[in-house]
């Protein structure tokens, strides 16, 4: 991790306008997850896991029957695809077609996956191997609470939505590195994804921590009123003039001050397609806590973009004014796409995170 990622200071400091909020406060650290090569040893979004060779890679055992084969691609030909674009958008040449390196790239792809349908063509509704989502080491991320000697967090999901729901299955794996040995050096890898959404682009990581406090859908009545009241943002100091949200202060605390976009371990639920939810262990009934939000987005536009980085303002705001080409947007360098642009939060049980997680899409 040789980058740093900076998230910029909130407009307002939000506890000495509502000093009851100080109790909410949260830690969570910013992934900021951005394109490259890691390794095995790395903490990193869609990179190799450090997986024992004598342990079998999962498989999700669901039904895939549903899925609609025409929103499939290979792993291959949406790796390719990003490359193109990458590349269209680095070069604007306008051309659009592949280069000779590209063109044969993509016939390797297509005669090895030929070679595989004949030799051992799937079953209609085969177990489908996971896709690595995340690799957490305890020395990166010390927020994670893993169980006895674990210090490393290993996330796969299924390349499918599944129903009811409409997301793809999930699975945690908590370990301890010193106990791989033998690394398994090609895991498999299904078919196709749907539609390269669920197909993360291998990022390295450059670890932030945070303090959040609630969306507004979590604070007690009153305490919402309090935020509701403009004339109390007003005596803090808060210039009315240059927020758009002068009509609704409670936008302009969600927007601005409650929790973080993004990639993160911990901190607060982002609620936005469902009201505030809470998760129940189903072994022990305790509430679960947040662990990693698996987000489409590292910031939102429009105002959202106060979020991006120090060191990505630039690119945020250039984005913001001009929109993206091709694919190339700097809020979403892990190319994934969590149902309708949403995110993905991980909970798992405070009082053993071996308790079966759960997930929920928000």
């Amino acid at each position: 991790m040789d980058f740093v990622r900076t998230t910029p200071p909130r407009p307002v400091d939000v506890t000495a306008v509502f000093p009851g909020l100080a109790p909410l406060a949260r830690p969570a650290i910013r992934l900021h997850p951005r394109p490259g090569s890691p390794s095995v040893g790395e903490s990193s979004v869609g990179g190799p896991l450090l997986w024992p060779v004598e342990e079998p890679w999962p498989h999700c055992e669901a039904s895939h029957l549903h899925v609609d084969s025409g929103f499939r691609q290979s792993p291959a030909d949406v790796r390719l695809m990003r490359r193109r674009q990458a590349r269209w958008h680095r070069d604007h040449d306008g051309r659009g077609g592949m280069t000779p390196e590209e063109e044969a790239i993509k016939e390797r792809n297509a005669a090895r996956l030929a070679e595989r349908l004949d030799a051992d063509p799937p079953p209609a509704d085969c177990p489908v191997p996971m896709l690595p989502v995340a690799q957490l080491y305890l020395r990166d991320i010390p927020l994670l609470q893993p169980p006895g000697q674990a210090d490393l967090l290993q996330v796969l999901w299924c390349p499918y939505d599944h129903d009811p729901h409409h997301k793809p299955s999930t699975a945690l794996f908590w370990r301890s590195a010193a106990d791989v040995v033998d690394i398994l050096a090609a895991p498999p890898e299904p078919y196709e994804v749907n539609e390269g959404g669920y197909l993360p682009e291998p990022c390295v990581l450059a670890p932030e921590a945070i303090t959040e406090y609630p969306n507004s859908l979590d604070l007690s009545p009153q305490t919402l009123l309090m935020v509701e009241d403009w004339s109390r943002w007003q005596a803090a100091g808060v210039d009315v003039d240059s927020s758009e949200h002068a009509d609704c202060p409670r936008d302009f605390y969600d927007v601005h001050l409650a929790d973080a976009p993004g990639w993160k371990v911990g901190g607060w639920p982002p609620w936005d397609r469902t009201d505030p939810n809470p998760r129940y262990c189903t072994v022990c009934d305790v509430q679960m806590v947040p662990l990693l939000t698996i987000a489409s987005f590292e910031w939102d536009g429009g105002e959202g973009h106060s979020w991006a980085p120090y060191e990505e303002q630039a690119a945020a705001y250039a984005a913001n004014t001009a929109g993206h080409c091709c694919g190339q947007d700097p809020s979403q360098p892990t190319k994934v796409e969590v149902g309708s642009a949403d995110n993905m939060q991980i909970y798992v049980c405070p009082a053993s995170p071996e308790h079966p997680h759960t997930d929920l899409i928000q």
